[in-house]
């Protein structure tokens, strides 16, 4: 047969369903299959292969398969213009630390507005964004939650953010979210002042605050560092404005500028889905301008906008950089810290979204390559592991990817959770009816349900938990899991003894006498039985007997008889170990 001297080319998509790829290579789908099956790759028409095992079956059927060309997607947008073009922007703040360390008390403070009173347990459940005026001068704050729960909000916060306030409480000092917080800070190049609150409070010492973070290599500067510390009171307003002349010198030195005008790009803060209105996105311009009626390509979805509110929920007509805006008009809720383009047309817009969506398939399908030697084992051993099935809503897509993360930490050798499906809204009918087939609990962040849905999960006999508070729902799990897990076996040993005789032997008992060697024998006790230092056995002491008399014990040197249940035939010589056990609860 006469050797092909060219291929002809064909262009795929790096995933790429079987049906499609036979269609594009003009062969029937049968004969696709059939060479997936030579290769060892069993798919049906509907499942999709990636590029790699594309091209090589390509190869095989005599096609030489090559990548098409796919819609760049967004790419970060903390930019550093050329020296000399754009204009000033305001500072992005964002205010981070440990739990109750006062955040935002202190926020409430700077824009005298009543936030922490609204908040579950005085706790910030997912990112806002805040602008205010000091002198002729807007900075922009973001509002990052300080539980740990929340780890993963409080990177974007920081990796969106030009300037990071670090919140140590005066009387109680460096705590590990705070550590968590300053890392974050570092790991994004974002330069860092750090207010020391509640200095008013009883017990407070800014100099043991200051020791420990200069212990973290935050040098004070009127230590000789270059660290701006702060004293400060959210109570009473101590030095707030100081705090913020700080803020804004340390901006200056950042030079920070935007482009002032142009198609807009900037970062998804916050997301929903709100009833009568849809998808809505929190977002904050980095660069351009962005008006009502643009097209923008955020993660998986796109938008036209169809309305941008500022943050206090008055209409606007554009967001300028630097300025945080409430935007709908979003085809699906979008992940918040993706990054969003305004582009000229809806086509490229969408095709930002495809492309975006391609790519996190593809990353998907690299995750499930890469399984190594300990994933696989646990795969493997999967039947072993009991799950607990949960359905998952919250209110804000921030809140969610956070549980989850959360909940996907909440596992170990014995017992993991399985969340069997998850969403933002308000818990539904449908939710009730999914947890019934998949037999879940569904759990409930900061959403509420309808008389009709607590009906019908009442009639399902299905459980529904609501919280305001993340640790709170994180507790109850760790302890519904523990109750999963086996208890441990605690054994407490006894004492031994050399077998120096046996009297009677059936298939379920043994009747022996000998010599207590060390510690004590006691009736009901566990046995093990030794017989040239092997375990061949083990059995439970029925009685223990002296001089022909029932006794409660027999103690090292004495000799005594016993009756045994076993199965194991004993004999002279052998050794027996005596033992109890206990049960004691065990946790994650």
């Amino acid at each position: 047969m006469a050797e092909t001297t060219e291929k002809s080319k064909v262009e795929i998509a790096p995933i790429i369903g079987v049906g499609e790829f036979a269609e594009k290579l003009g062969v029937p789908v049968t004969k696709v299959i059939g060479e997936l099956m030579k290769n060892g790759v069993m798919a049906t028409i509907n499942e999709q292969i990636d590029f790699d095992t594309a091209s090589i079956i390509g190869s095989d059927l005599g096609f030489e398969v090559v990548a098409e060309p796919v819609a760049e997607v967004a790419a970060p947008v903390k930019e550093k213009l050329p020296e000399g073009e754009g204009t000033n922007r305001p500072p992005v703040v964002a205010v981070m630390g440990h739990v109750d360390h006062g955040k935002t008390s202190l926020l409430d403070a700077i824009r005298k507005t009543e936030v922490a009173a609204g908040e579950s347990g005085g706790i910030t459940q997912h990112i806002g964004a805040y602008q205010i005026k000091r002198g002729e001068r807007w900075i922009t704050f973001l509002d990052t939650p300080g539980h740990e729960a929340f780890s993963a909000i409080r990177a974007h916060g920081a990796r969106m953010t030009d300037v990071a306030i670090i919140v140590v409480a005066a009387d109680d000092g460096v705590k590990p979210q705070t550590k968590e917080a300053i890392k974050h800070a570092q790991e994004a190049g974002v330069q860092m002042v750090v207010a020391i609150n509640k200095v008013d409070k009883e017990g407070a010492d800014t100099n043991r605050v200051r020791q420990e973070l200069s212990d973290m290599q935050l040098i004070p500067e009127e230590w000789g560092g270059k660290t701006v510390m702060v004293d400060v009171s959210a109570k009473s307003g101590q030095n707030l404005e100081k705090l913020l002349d700080m803020v804004l010198l340390v901006a200056d030195l950042e030079d920070l500028r935007a482009r002032p005008d142009g198609l807009a790009d900037g970062m998804i803060i916050e997301s929903h889905l709100e009833t009568g209105r849809g998808p809505v996105a929190t977002v904050l311009v980095q660069n351009g301008q962005l008006k009502v009626g643009d097209y923008i390509g955020a993660g998986g979805t796109y938008a036209k906008v169809r309305s941008l509110d500022d943050w206090h929920g008055k209409r606007i007509r554009r967001a300028d950089p630097g300025m945080p805006a409430v935007v709908t008009g979003f085809k699906a809720v979008p992940a918040f810290g993706d990054v969003f383009k305004a582009v000229e047309t809806e086509k490229e817009a969408r095709d930002l979204a495809v492309g975006s969506q391609r790519q996190a398939s593809i990353k998907s399908m690299v995750k499930v390559k890469k399984i190594d030697a300990a994933e696989l084992t646990s795969a493997i051993t999967a039947g072993n592991v009991s799950e607990l099935n949960v359905v998952v809503k919250a209110d804000v897509q921030g809140s969610l990817e956070s549980l989850l993360d959360s909940l996907a930490g909440l596992k170990n050798e014995e017992v993991a959770i399985k969340v069997v499906q998850s969403g933002i809204g308000d818990i539904s009918e449908s939710d009730v009816t999914f947890a019934k087939a998949g037999n879940a609990m569904i759990l409930g962040f900061n959403v509420s349900m309808g008389s009709v849905v607590k009906q019908l999960a009442n009639r399902e006999h299905l459980q529904i938990r609501l919280y305001k508070v993340i640790y709170e729902l994180l507790d109850d799990l760790r302890d519904a899991l523990s109750q999963m897990m086996k208890p441990e076996i605690i054994e407490h040993e006894m004492g031994k003894l050399k077998v120096l005789g046996v009297f009677k032997t059936t298939k379920t008992h043994v009747i022996c006498g000998g010599e207590v060697t060390t510690g004590k024998v006691t009736a009901n006790a566990q046995v093990r039985i030794l017989r040239d230092k092997q375990v061949i056995g083990t059995g439970k002491v029925d009685n223990v007997q002296k001089e022909q008399n029932v006794v409660k014990e027999a103690v090292e040197g004495e000799q005594c008889g016993m009756n045994l249940t076993t199965d194991v035939k004993i004999q002279i010589d052998d050794r027996l170990e005596f033992y109890t056990t206990e049960e004691k609860a065990r946790s994650l």
